[in-house]
């Protein structure tokens, strides 16, 4: 397994995207080090005062006006763990999980949290050996931290909670003793810097983001073959007219779909002499509709690089002023905008693709293929249904789409009278990239029918291979038969990116 050795402050999407894709382990910069034992000093100073320090040796939110005696700080934190322990709902994936656990490596490595070391070897050894907490989907509205998600992260380190080892699920003591591991006990600011912060929502946002990316390159595949499907025109693709606008995402995605289809035999059939002028929107406007997703989402992804990098607990040691600082970096409203954002692109992209589907199993605007596509309209429907199911896939994306961050309430007796819902706003993009992948799964299966339709001419020599890797997998639709694995294959290789590297070509970075 590989071991990412990250900086704080100067960990990169790419970092990030290693961490979800391939589950790196990871382990903090030793030169982090020192900043982290500095704050744990001075966190100590505070414990050995009189003063009240939030989170320190007081209580919590509206409890943060009762002082805690020195010889119950230990106590303080573990109640604080066990008490927020309050998820509800299935677990997490793992990757996601192991994301959230980086993601407050990070954090914490800022060095203005006050933990010990003990706590961060923890984490990075819990990485490296495969330890991952159980943690519930549901309890965070983003805001004074993810708490009960992170609470159940926490648990974990104390011994408590369950954890995930081996492939078995068993109590969290057990899973740490198995992989050699010896629970912490917390001590004082510590449950509180584990628990404060925005990890949980923001390794959702990534994922989505990363997900998403992968789709935006899948859709400028699917749309180059529905348009050579359906003898459409690459007129609008001219560089000149993208140019001319000046948008990144649109000029790249026009670029990427002249290489996806040149040199195809289709597209030179009809170059003279064709009746139509014009393509509809969802043919014609392609570069416009994902390029512009693809550029919101670049957006987004420079957002979640800073908010990864961030320090986002509460309070914070700032070591050269010599203070503990109550703040508000808890709060989760960029990444919730973040999420937003996400979500709209996501939504798009899939509209766009959804009336491509529409567009090439229907008779009057396919161009000469037939209905459906299927060689014996009437008798089999084809792909009559495949096309209903992405419109209630589209249908549902569009309303998972409307903003979760405008939607604030107060919580803990309106002493967090503000909060992001940044949690529910990042988790629900998991829900709207695997519809995505269905839409434009069943795009390729449309699309490369309609190519099959279209012999002896041939599309691209590019896209010749994505076409022969879709029927590896599933093969030419002839006679009606089951069509729900065909679907289901054909969105994996969406989701999994198998047919960006089938297409061999050089595709648009996120970081541009």
């Amino acid at each position: 397994m590989t071991t990412l050795t990250l900086t704080p402050g100067a960990v990169t999407l790419d970092n990030l995207a290693d961490i979800y894709w391939n589950e790196a382990s990871v382990q903090l910069d030793p030169a982090s080090h020192p900043a982290i034992e500095r704050a744990h000093a001075r966190i100590a100073k505070a414990v050995a005062g009189t003063d009240a320090v939030y989170g320190v040796n007081t209580g919590f939110g509206k409890l943060a006006s009762v002082k805690i005696a020195s010889k119950d700080t230990a106590t303080l934190q573990r109640n604080l763990i066990l008490s927020h322990c309050c998820g509800v709902g299935p677990a997490i994936p793992r990757r996601h999980a192991r994301l959230l656990m980086a993601l407050k490596l990070l954090s914490l490595g800022r060095g203005a949290s006050g933990v010990r070391l003990e706590v961060v070897t923890l984490i990075e050894d819990m990485l490296t050996k495969g330890v991952t907490p159980v943690i519930p989907a549901q309890g965070s509205v983003g805001a004074s931290g993810d708490l009960a998600p992170l609470a159940h992260m926490a648990a974990v380190m104390m011994g408590h909670g369950e954890a995930e080892y081996l492939g078995k699920t068993r109590p969290g003591a057990d899973a740490l003793a198995a992989a050699g591991l010896e629970p912490v006990v917390l001590g004082p600011k510590e449950g509180l810097a584990l628990i404060n912060g925005t990890q949980f929502s923001t390794a959702f946002a990534l994922a989505g983001l990363f997900g998403a990316w992968r789709a935006a390159h899948s859709a400028l595949i699917t749309s180059a073959l529905s348009t050579d499907a359906i003898m459409g025109s690459t007129a609008p693709l001219q560089p000149e007219i993208h140019a001319l606008r000046g948008h990144l995402g649109q000029i790249q995605a026009g670029e990427t779909m002249r290489a996806l289809l040149e040199g195809s035999q289709i597209r030179d059939s009809h170059i003279v002499d064709d009746a139509r002028v014009q393509d509809p929107y969802c043919i014609r406007c392609q570069p416009q509709v994902t390029g512009a997703a693809m550029d919101v989402l670049r957006m987004t992804a420079r957002t979640l690089e800073i908010e990864a990098n961030a320090a986002t607990d509460n309070p914070l040691v700032l070591i050269e002023a010599d203070l503990i600082v109550s703040g508000g970096n808890f709060h989760a409203e960029p990444v919730g905008f973040a999420a937003d954002m996400i979500a709209l692109a996501i939504a798009e992209i899939g509209a766009i693709a959804q009336r491509r589907v529409a567009l090439i199993v229907d008779p009057v605007l396919s161009f000469n293929l037939p209905p459906f596509l299927t060689p014996n309209p009437g008798l089999n429907s084809g792909y009559m249904i495949a096309e209903v199911t992405t419109a209630a896939l589209m249908s549902e994306n569009k309303h998972l789409a409307n903003p979760c961050v405008t939607d604030s309430t107060p919580t803990s007796a309106n002493q967090e009278d503000h909060v992001s819902m940044a949690a529910h706003g990042a988790r629900r993009l998991g829900a709207m990239n695997e519809n995505l992948a269905r839409i434009l799964g069943v795009e390729l299966l449309c699309a490369a029918q309609g190519i099959d339709f279209r012999a002896p001419l041939a599309t691209s020599a590019t896209l010749q291979r994505v076409v022969a890797r879709v029927r590896q997998e599933v093969a030419t639709l002839g006679e009606d038969r089951y069509l729900a694995p065909d679907l289901e294959r054909a969105a994996v290789m969406i989701a999994s990116g198998d047919i960006v590297n089938a297409a061999g070509i050089d595709m648009p970075e996120l970081i541009a």
